[in-house]
């Protein structure tokens, strides 16, 4: 016998982080959500509760949201202490009510890392992110018309990694699951990708060096491997790709620490 969800509507309690600014000090304010239907977005529930305040003359609460279909990243929320909330493979905007129970109490706040200060309320800047991409996530091309999708044969398990890497969206849940704000899945996902495929064996030293080298900079924590990232990605990115860049960075350590030498040696034979 197949279990039909309830279509009752939900009242629920929320505990939010409330936060004016990058300096202010924060703290948890409790709002009640009351006739929640089991088919609202998270999101929606937070656009009702914000309309109540407004018509209050309260303050709505601060939160990041742009396409609400798991693709842009932006909706960053941890719910419950878990990432995008309690669902699997789907972002904040991606979870529904009916993941709750009536009468619960939601605890909803910021993605926690050093690197991600918070902006106000819900919203972190991510600009790390950004600048780590910045760094090396690119190649170099010839701009103008467009090749021949044929021109360059690619294996299809190479093409299936690296759209699999590919498909990061940089919402920086990996960050915020790891005790250590550990930022590698990221990266390793950007790395990879490109990585995988021959447009971008021309920078592959160049370009993860420069992104693990940036990493660093930007505050974030070291990787001890307990894949909290991967449970927590919404695209179930690999930990895998974590190994793949350990390897693509050490070889890019060892070839740019002898190219110095051998341009002296040759300096030195004229």
């Amino acid at each position: 016998m197949v279990a039909v969800p309830s279509t009752a509507p939900l009242n629920v309690t929320l505990r939010v982080w409330r936060q004016a600014g990058p300096n202010q000090p924060g703290k948890f304010v409790e709002y009640t959500a009351k006739g929640c239907s089991p088919n609202m977005s998270f999101l929606e529930m937070l656009d009702v509760v914000n309309d109540e305040l407004t018509l209050k003359g309260e303050e709505p609460i601060a939160f990041a949201h742009d396409c609400r279909e798991g693709i842009c990243g932006t909706c960053s929320c941890t719910i419950n202490g878990k990432p995008h909330g309690p669902g699997k493979a789907i972002a904040t905007c991606q979870t529904y009510m009916r993941s709750f129970k009536d009468g619960e109490t939601i605890v909803v706040e910021p993605f926690r890392a050093a690197a991600f200060p918070i902006v106000k309320d819900l919203i972190t800047d991510r600009t790390a992110f950004e600048k780590i991409q910045q760094a090396g996530g690119f190649i170099t091309a010839r701009a103008g018309s467009a090749p021949d999708a044929n021109c360059l044969p690619i294996p299809k398990g190479d093409a299936d990694r690296a759209m699999d890497a590919a498909q990061c969206i940089g919402c920086g849940a990996c960050v915020a699951a790891c005790k250590n704000a550990s930022a590698m899945l990221f990266v390793a996902a950007k790395v990879s990708h490109l990585g995988l495929l021959p447009q971008g064996q021309a920078e592959r030293d160049r370009r993860v060096l420069a992104m693990v080298t940036t990493m660093d900079e930007q505050g974030f924590g070291s990787c001890t491997n307990q894949y909290e990232c991967s449970a927590a990605c919404p695209k179930t990115i690999s930990h895998d790709f974590i190994a793949r860049l350990n390897r693509d960075y050490l070889a890019a350590s060892l070839r740019s620490a002898f190219k110095p030498e051998a341009a002296s040696s040759e300096g030195g034979g004229a």
